[in-house]
């Protein structure tokens, strides 16, 4: 099972508290469906609990029995046969069957507590979201320009921009940013697939920030074994040439702990000096150091 049908499925399991949320449930999932005219009311899945969803909608508004038919390859479609209950239920929504375009009628979506129960039935109509361990995308195919202007205006009161697209003919209504997502999830009632989504953004989170403090210490590790190979290139050329013995003690004593700790930082090699000094001042002798070796 993917994310996707996670979510549809926790969505199909909902039971709306009130008439005007189920109408307008009822309402999203036929008009967004693969057909909504009189000529053809119909909705094409993979989930047999997506089908019994669409079936109890269509009950819900004429009381008449949708005929399913599932294919070979286990596609569910579910349809309503007769052009009088095909009617019924458009004229049930505000429709006469005759409309040039089927635009969206906001009278469906009576109250603010409406728009939740909407966007679910949509969702399980032509909804898609991808796994966020994969990458954070949910989005409606629409077949229609007109539905997709409509109800990327639906939008504007929710305080969140979807882009639009189009592919091979259908329209895209997409988000693309986590705070939207979860605030739709939220809003559609998939409240556990809310918490899935917000733990894997936790999850990665603070594995980038794993990540970037490692990428950090591996970077600051190279810096210093880089550092400590051009100083002990130094304190050896020193001694091929003769000049080390030539150095002042304080300097001769940092240059042999050096070579006989490559690995150690600035401050550690400070703290085990006979005379213990900052890091600042072992950094200053060893550019001393390094300054005399490049004369040679």
């Amino acid at each position: 099972m993917s994310f996707s049908s996670d979510v549809k499925k926790e969505l199909c399991a909902i039971e709306c508290e009130n008439d005007c949320c189920q109408r307008a449930e009822a309402y999203g999932i036929l008009y967004f469906g693969r057909s909504f005219s009189k000529d053809e009311i119909s909705i094409m899945t993979d989930y047999d609990f997506v089908a019994q969803k669409y079936k109890k909608a269509i009950k819900y508004l004429s009381q008449c029995e949708p005929e399913e038919i599932v294919s070979k390859s286990g596609k569910i479609t579910v349809s309503v046969n007769s052009k009088d209950e095909r009617i019924d239920i458009l004229n049930e929504l505000g429709y006469s069957g005759n409309e040039h375009t089927m635009r969206l009628l906001i009278t469906n979506i009576e109250d603010e507590c409406c728009f939740g129960a909407f966007l679910r039935g949509v969702f399980l109509a032509c909804g898609i979201i991808t796994d966020p361990k994969k990458e954070y995308h949910l989005e409606f195919d629409i077949a229609f320009k007109s539905k997709s202007r409509d109800f990327v205006e639906l939008f504007e009161d929710f305080e969140a921009s979807p882009k639009m697209s189009d592919r091979n003919g259908i329209n895209l209504i997409y988000f693309k940013d986590s705070y939207h997502i979860e605030n739709i999830l939220g809003v559609m009632g998939a409240h556990n697939s809310f918490l899935t989504l917000v733990n894997e953004k936790i999850f990665k989170d603070v594995r980038n920030k794993v990540n970037r403090k490692v990428n950090c210490d591996n970077a600051n590790i190279k810096k210093t074994c880089a550092a400590a190979a051009a100083q002990i290139n130094a304190i050896e050329k020193l001694m091929e040439s003769g000049k080390f013995e030539e150095l002042p003690p304080e300097l001769k004593e940092l240059a042999k702990l050096r070579l006989d700790n490559p690995e150690m930082a600035l401050s550690e090699l400070g703290a085990n000096l006979s005379t213990p000094i900052s890091r600042s001042g072992v950094n200053h002798r060893l550019k001393k150091i390094m300054d005399i070796a490049a004369k040679y």
